[in-house]
Protein backbone atom coordinates (compact mmCIF):
# COMPACT_ATOMS: atom_id res chain seq x y z
CA UNK A 1 0.00 0.00 0.00
CA UNK A 2 2.72 2.49 0.79
CA UNK A 3 4.17 2.06 -2.67
CA UNK A 4 0.76 2.07 -4.55
CA UNK A 5 0.18 5.33 -2.42
CA UNK A 6 3.81 7.36 -2.99
CA UNK A 7 3.31 5.95 -7.02
CA UNK A 8 -0.16 7.78 -7.02
CA UNK A 9 1.83 11.01 -5.41
CA UNK A 10 4.25 10.89 -7.49
CA UNK A 11 1.91 11.20 -10.24
CA UNK A 12 -0.10 13.68 -9.00
CA UNK A 13 2.72 15.83 -8.12
CA UNK A 14 4.44 15.67 -11.92
CA UNK A 15 0.90 16.37 -13.47
CA UNK A 16 0.25 19.48 -11.06
CA UNK A 17 3.98 20.93 -12.79
CA UNK A 18 4.54 23.50 -15.59
CA UNK A 19 7.99 21.55 -16.50
CA UNK A 20 9.41 18.14 -15.86
CA UNK A 21 11.28 18.43 -12.50
CA UNK A 22 14.62 16.83 -11.07
CA UNK A 23 13.79 13.74 -8.80
CA UNK A 24 15.75 15.74 -5.79
CA UNK A 25 13.00 17.87 -6.21
CA UNK A 26 10.32 15.28 -6.10
CA UNK A 27 11.73 13.28 -2.67
CA UNK A 28 12.15 16.98 -1.05
CA UNK A 29 8.56 18.37 -1.72
CA UNK A 30 6.63 14.53 -0.95
CA UNK A 31 9.43 13.99 1.92
CA UNK A 32 10.13 10.80 0.11
CA UNK A 33 13.57 9.07 0.33
CA UNK A 34 15.48 9.77 -2.34
CA UNK A 35 16.31 5.88 -3.16
CA UNK A 36 12.05 5.50 -3.14
CA UNK A 37 11.65 8.29 -5.31
CA UNK A 38 14.16 6.85 -7.96
CA UNK A 39 12.83 3.15 -7.66
CA UNK A 40 9.28 4.05 -8.44
CA UNK A 41 10.56 6.68 -10.98
CA UNK A 42 12.22 3.97 -13.04
CA UNK A 43 9.71 1.52 -12.75
CA UNK A 44 6.88 4.18 -13.64
CA UNK A 45 9.64 4.87 -16.74
CA UNK A 46 8.95 1.45 -17.64
CA UNK A 47 6.32 1.41 -18.14
CA UNK A 48 5.62 4.65 -20.03
CA UNK A 49 3.82 6.60 -17.23
CA UNK A 50 6.96 9.51 -16.68
CA UNK A 51 9.82 10.16 -18.87
CA UNK A 52 13.28 10.66 -18.16
CA UNK A 53 15.00 13.43 -19.96
CA UNK A 54 18.52 12.18 -19.41
CA UNK A 55 20.45 15.46 -20.74
CA UNK A 56 18.43 17.73 -18.37
CA UNK A 57 18.51 15.29 -15.68
CA UNK A 58 14.64 15.81 -14.72
CA UNK A 59 11.16 13.98 -15.05
CA UNK A 60 7.54 14.62 -16.63
CA UNK A 61 4.84 12.87 -17.48
CA UNK A 62 4.84 9.98 -20.00
CA UNK A 63 2.89 9.07 -23.02
CA UNK A 64 0.95 6.24 -20.83
CA UNK A 65 -0.24 9.18 -18.25
CA UNK A 66 -1.21 10.65 -21.28
CA UNK A 67 -3.22 7.80 -22.63
CA UNK A 68 -4.89 7.22 -18.92
CA UNK A 69 -5.85 10.59 -18.99
CA UNK A 70 -7.39 10.45 -22.56
CA UNK A 71 -9.54 6.98 -21.42
CA UNK A 72 -11.01 9.30 -18.14
CA UNK A 73 -11.96 11.76 -21.10
CA UNK A 74 -13.72 9.65 -23.57
CA UNK A 75 -15.85 8.62 -20.58
CA UNK A 76 -19.50 9.61 -20.21
CA UNK A 77 -18.51 12.94 -18.07
CA UNK A 78 -17.07 14.52 -20.86
CA UNK A 79 -19.38 13.72 -23.50
CA UNK A 80 -22.12 14.71 -21.43
CA UNK A 81 -21.38 17.64 -20.52
CA UNK A 82 -19.83 19.00 -23.64
CA UNK A 83 -22.60 17.72 -26.48
CA UNK A 84 -24.91 20.72 -25.57
CA UNK A 85 -22.34 23.22 -25.80
CA UNK A 86 -21.20 22.06 -29.02
CA UNK A 87 -24.45 21.51 -30.49
CA UNK A 88 -24.92 25.05 -29.32
CA UNK A 89 -21.97 25.81 -31.26
CA UNK A 90 -22.82 24.17 -34.39
CA UNK A 91 -26.65 25.82 -34.42
CA UNK A 92 -25.05 29.27 -33.72
CA UNK A 93 -22.20 29.33 -36.70
CA UNK A 94 -24.32 27.12 -38.99
CA UNK A 95 -21.42 24.95 -38.81
CA UNK A 96 -20.32 21.26 -37.69
CA UNK A 97 -18.48 21.05 -34.32
CA UNK A 98 -16.87 18.67 -32.58
CA UNK A 99 -15.27 17.76 -28.68
CA UNK A 100 -12.28 15.51 -29.34
CA UNK A 101 -9.26 14.12 -27.10
CA UNK A 102 -5.83 13.06 -27.74
CA UNK A 103 -4.98 9.24 -27.75
CA UNK A 104 -1.65 9.06 -27.86
CA UNK A 105 -0.49 10.50 -31.43
CA UNK A 106 -4.14 11.10 -32.15
CA UNK A 107 -7.35 12.83 -31.98
CA UNK A 108 -10.56 10.98 -30.99
CA UNK A 109 -13.32 12.80 -31.65
CA UNK A 110 -16.49 11.86 -28.93
CA UNK A 111 -19.00 14.09 -29.62
CA UNK A 112 -19.62 15.50 -33.65
CA UNK A 113 -23.05 17.48 -34.61
CA UNK A 114 -23.30 17.99 -38.11
CA UNK A 115 -24.94 21.16 -39.63
CA UNK A 116 -27.52 20.86 -42.23
CA UNK A 117 -26.49 21.68 -45.92
CA UNK A 118 -22.84 21.38 -45.00
CA UNK A 119 -19.76 19.29 -46.83
CA UNK A 120 -19.50 15.86 -45.40
CA UNK A 121 -16.85 15.15 -43.02
CA UNK A 122 -14.76 12.14 -42.23
CA UNK A 123 -14.59 13.28 -38.61
CA UNK A 124 -17.21 10.81 -36.69
CA UNK A 125 -17.52 10.09 -32.85
CA UNK A 126 -15.00 6.90 -32.32
CA UNK A 127 -12.69 7.94 -35.43
CA UNK A 128 -9.39 9.02 -34.99
CA UNK A 129 -7.46 11.61 -36.87
CA UNK A 130 -3.33 12.21 -36.59
CA UNK A 131 -3.22 14.73 -33.72
CA UNK A 132 -0.30 17.52 -35.50
CA UNK A 133 -2.61 17.56 -38.76
CA UNK A 134 -6.05 18.55 -37.01
CA UNK A 135 -7.06 22.06 -35.21
CA UNK A 136 -8.25 19.96 -32.07
CA UNK A 137 -4.74 17.94 -31.90
CA UNK A 138 -2.51 21.26 -32.11
CA UNK A 139 -5.04 22.99 -29.80
CA UNK A 140 -3.88 19.99 -27.16
CA UNK A 141 -0.30 19.73 -28.07
CA UNK A 142 0.64 23.64 -27.82
CA UNK A 143 -1.05 23.30 -24.12
CA UNK A 144 1.28 20.01 -23.65
CA UNK A 145 5.31 20.74 -22.15
CA UNK A 146 7.73 21.19 -24.96
CA UNK A 147 9.06 17.70 -23.74
CA UNK A 148 5.84 15.58 -24.06
CA UNK A 149 5.97 16.74 -27.57
CA UNK A 150 9.40 15.94 -28.37
CA UNK A 151 8.39 12.32 -27.00
CA UNK A 152 5.55 12.05 -29.38
CA UNK A 153 6.99 13.77 -32.19
CA UNK A 154 10.16 12.13 -31.89
CA UNK A 155 11.61 11.89 -35.76
CA UNK A 156 10.14 12.66 -39.05
CA UNK A 157 8.43 9.06 -38.81
CA UNK A 158 6.17 10.42 -36.64
CA UNK A 159 4.46 12.87 -39.15
CA UNK A 160 1.53 10.94 -41.41
CA UNK A 161 -0.31 12.99 -43.65
CA UNK A 162 -2.94 12.82 -45.13
CA UNK A 163 -3.24 14.91 -48.05
CA UNK A 164 0.46 16.26 -48.68
CA UNK A 165 0.39 19.09 -46.51
CA UNK A 166 0.90 19.76 -43.22
CA UNK A 167 4.25 19.61 -40.14
CA UNK A 168 6.37 16.58 -41.50
CA UNK A 169 9.26 16.98 -38.97
CA UNK A 170 9.75 18.30 -35.15
CA UNK A 171 11.46 21.21 -36.21
CA UNK A 172 8.10 22.48 -38.23
CA UNK A 173 5.65 21.07 -35.74
CA UNK A 174 7.59 23.48 -33.10
CA UNK A 175 7.31 26.10 -34.83
CA UNK A 176 3.27 25.43 -36.07
CA UNK A 177 2.74 25.44 -32.07
CA UNK A 178 4.44 28.24 -31.40
CA UNK A 179 2.10 30.45 -33.84
CA UNK A 180 -0.91 29.17 -31.68
CA UNK A 181 0.27 29.80 -28.92
CA UNK A 182 0.85 33.27 -30.03
CA UNK A 183 -2.63 33.66 -31.43
CA UNK A 184 -4.42 31.56 -28.63
CA UNK A 185 -6.42 29.27 -30.68
CA UNK A 186 -5.16 26.69 -33.42
CA UNK A 187 -6.30 26.39 -37.21
CA UNK A 188 -5.81 23.94 -40.29
CA UNK A 189 -6.56 24.19 -43.87
CA UNK A 190 -6.86 21.36 -45.86
CA UNK A 191 -4.76 19.25 -44.21
CA UNK A 192 -7.38 16.33 -42.65
CA UNK A 193 -9.81 16.92 -46.08
CA UNK A 194 -9.52 19.21 -49.50
CA UNK A 195 -10.95 22.60 -49.34
CA UNK A 196 -11.89 22.38 -45.03
CA UNK A 197 -10.79 24.40 -42.97
CA UNK A 198 -10.99 24.38 -38.70
CA UNK A 199 -10.41 26.04 -35.54
CA UNK A 200 -10.00 24.50 -32.49
CA UNK A 201 -9.33 25.84 -28.47
CA UNK A 202 -8.21 23.47 -25.93
CA UNK A 203 -10.18 22.79 -22.45
CA UNK A 204 -8.02 22.31 -19.91
CA UNK A 205 -7.83 20.35 -16.46
CA UNK A 206 -7.45 22.28 -12.89
CA UNK A 207 -3.68 21.77 -13.32
CA UNK A 208 -3.67 23.72 -17.35
CA UNK A 209 -3.15 19.75 -18.83
CA UNK A 210 -5.19 19.76 -22.05
CA UNK A 211 -7.96 16.53 -21.75
CA UNK A 212 -10.03 18.13 -24.81
CA UNK A 213 -10.51 20.29 -27.46
CA UNK A 214 -13.22 21.87 -29.32
CA UNK A 215 -13.50 22.63 -32.95
CA UNK A 216 -15.51 23.75 -35.99
CA UNK A 217 -15.43 22.83 -39.41
CA UNK A 218 -16.23 24.94 -42.36
CA UNK A 219 -15.80 25.57 -46.07
CA UNK A 220 -17.03 28.38 -47.24
CA UNK A 221 -13.79 30.95 -47.98
CA UNK A 222 -15.37 34.04 -46.99
CA UNK A 223 -16.12 33.08 -43.10
CA UNK A 224 -14.52 35.46 -40.75
CA UNK A 225 -11.79 32.98 -39.26
CA UNK A 226 -11.39 35.39 -36.13
CA UNK A 227 -14.73 35.32 -35.07
CA UNK A 228 -15.48 31.49 -35.71
CA UNK A 229 -12.32 31.23 -33.26
CA UNK A 230 -13.51 33.63 -30.97
CA UNK A 231 -16.78 31.58 -30.62
CA UNK A 232 -14.81 28.21 -30.10
CA UNK A 233 -12.98 29.18 -27.58
CA UNK A 234 -15.29 30.59 -25.29
CA UNK A 235 -17.53 27.53 -25.65
CA UNK A 236 -14.15 26.16 -24.71
CA UNK A 237 -14.01 27.84 -21.84
CA UNK A 238 -17.36 27.19 -20.65
CA UNK A 239 -16.89 23.71 -20.62
CA UNK A 240 -13.69 23.87 -18.80
CA UNK A 241 -15.37 26.14 -15.96
CA UNK A 242 -17.75 23.31 -15.96
CA UNK A 243 -15.85 20.61 -15.66
CA UNK A 244 -14.05 22.65 -12.64
CA UNK A 245 -17.08 22.62 -10.68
Amino acid sequence: MPAAENTLRILRYLAGRPAPVAASAIARELTLPRSTVYHLLTTLGTHGFVLHLKEERRWGLGTSAFELAGGYARQQPLARLGRPLVAALSDRLGESAHLAVMSGGDVLYIVEERAPRRPALVTDVGVRLPAHLTASGRAMLAALPREQVRALYPSASAFPDRTGLGPRKPSQLRELLREVRARGYATEDSEVADGLRSVGAAVRDHAGWPIAAVAVTWAAADLDEASLAAAVSETAAILESRLMR
